[in-house]
């Protein structure tokens, strides 16, 4: 079955298969147990799985990873949502005395959706993407790596793509999973620039002089705008578009050109007025910059579809992004279920063979089961996804190791 055959009625022949033999279980536990630096960490982590015939079972919890394995392998989950840390078991919810069962941690999250762009795209609308419009979470991506990196000091930042039309964005620092809401509110206000619903026209307004963060994301977008706003987009060709704008250029063919009389403009009116100096960085950010839902960041018990869920709609994995490889990410090209399934299914080679019964020597049963997990998923295009991950985690975990030795040294009696 190719990829573009996926067909969603075979999701409950092929979800066991994918839960049984190459969801990423291991390295998934190891991310969110941290380390095991704070304890009942994962233990307190809420999981949300969404059933056949959307029914929706809430307040999930496991004690082990082998717990989570073997009930997400009874369940197969149509989609799985992570929450927060709580003070208390989440599957035992209902027995804590009323108040006291609070959230009091989760990542830091960012949930950007190609639909919150319908206005300043042409190419497609609602839950369509294309190549053309993809740019768009690129440039997100860049904006706000940079912004939580550079301004915020994070460092541990796990890009998605959601398995259909956006990305998210975890921010695994130990700072950014204990931040309040009034303080996950700051930082998303802080990154929003693009306000107003559609009968808004003018949506970014900048005042002088132009914040640092402003000018950084500027950079960037820059970068794209040409190709993608008056290229692609066409966004000084189109009636609307002009009509928008409010310029008198319709003689002018060429894209760039139009471009360059508004920057004209905008450089005549710089001397002459302060009100409207800066409407092409203006037009530049209302047509490119991220768009957030800043609902999701703000709450500690909003909940976020899981990395290695499937997408039912799509059947698409929603896989890590590698930045490195940020400007050829794909998603068009990222692995269906079926057509990782029908990976699976291809006869291994004389070298897999060899290999499989020479680790089985030397493990045991248990160990041979996990082996055996490990190379299934490395048979299929999941493989590099799952490295990207592996990566993630390698220097997550050179944090933890630190935290450790500090709660040891702070443990031992001198």
């Amino acid at each position: 079955m190719a990829a573009s055959d996926y067909d969603s009625a075979c999701l409950p022949d092929i979800l066991p298969l994918y839960y049984r033999r190459l969801f990423p279980f291991s390295q998934y536990y190891r991310w969110l147990n941290y380390g095991g630096v704070q304890k009942n960490y994962f233990q307190n982590r809420e999981f949300s799985f969404t059933l056949k015939d959307d029914i929706y079972v809430r307040y999930q919890s496991f004690t082990t990873q082998n717990e989570l394995e073997k009930e997400m392998q009874k369940m197969n989950p149509y989609k799985i949502d992570i929450g927060a840390v709580y003070s208390h078991r989440p599957n035992q919810h209902n027995t804590v005395k009323s108040g006291t069962f609070q959230a009091l941690e989760k990542e830091l999250v960012f949930d950007i959706d190609m639909t919150d762009y319908d206005d300043v795209r042409s190419c497609c609308s609602a839950a369509e993407i294309c190549p053309k419009c993809w740019t768009l979470m690129t440039i997100a991506i860049r904006v706000l790596d940079r912004a939580l990196r550079d301004d915020f000091g994070f460092q541990h930042l796990l890009w998605v793509y959601s398995g259909r039309r956006g990305v998210h964005c975890w921010v695994c620092d130990e700072a950014a999973r204990k931040l309040s809401v009034a303080a996950r509110s700051a930082v998303a206000e802080y990154l929003s620039l693009v306000k107003g619903g559609d009968e808004t026209m003018k949506k970014v307004v900048l005042s002088d002089p132009i914040h640092p963060f402003i000018r950084e994301s500027l950079v960037v977008v820059e970068r794209y705008f040409p190709l993608y706003a008056l290229q692609d987009q066409d966004i000084l060709g189109r009636k609307e578009s002009v009509d928008k704008l409010q310029q008198d250029f319709q003689n002018e063919k060429k894209p760039e050109n139009r471009w360059k009389l508004l920057e004209d403009q905008a450089k005549r009116k710089q001397g002459t007025s302060k009100k409207g100096q800066h409407f092409e960085k203006e037009i530049m950010l209302q047509y490119c910059y991220p768009r957030l839902d800043v609902n999701v960041s703000k709450g500690v018990n909003h909940l976020l579809k899981s990395p290695f869920s499937v997408h039912p709609k799509t059947g698409r994995i929603s896989v890590p992004i590698d930045l490195k490889e940020l400007e050829t990410f794909d998603p068009f090209a990222v692995p269906t279920i079926s057509m990782i399934c029908e990976e699976l299914d291809r006869p291994r080679t004389v070298g897999e063979e060899e290999k499989s019964e020479e680790t089985n020597d030397k493990e045991n049963e248990k160990d041979a089961a996990e082996s055996r997990k490990i190379r299934d998923y490395k048979r299929t295009s999941l493989a590099k996804y799952v490295k990207c991950f592996d990566q993630f985690l390698d220097v997550m975990a050179r944090s933890w190791k630190g935290e450790l030795l500090k709660k040891s040294d702070l443990q031992k009696d001198f």
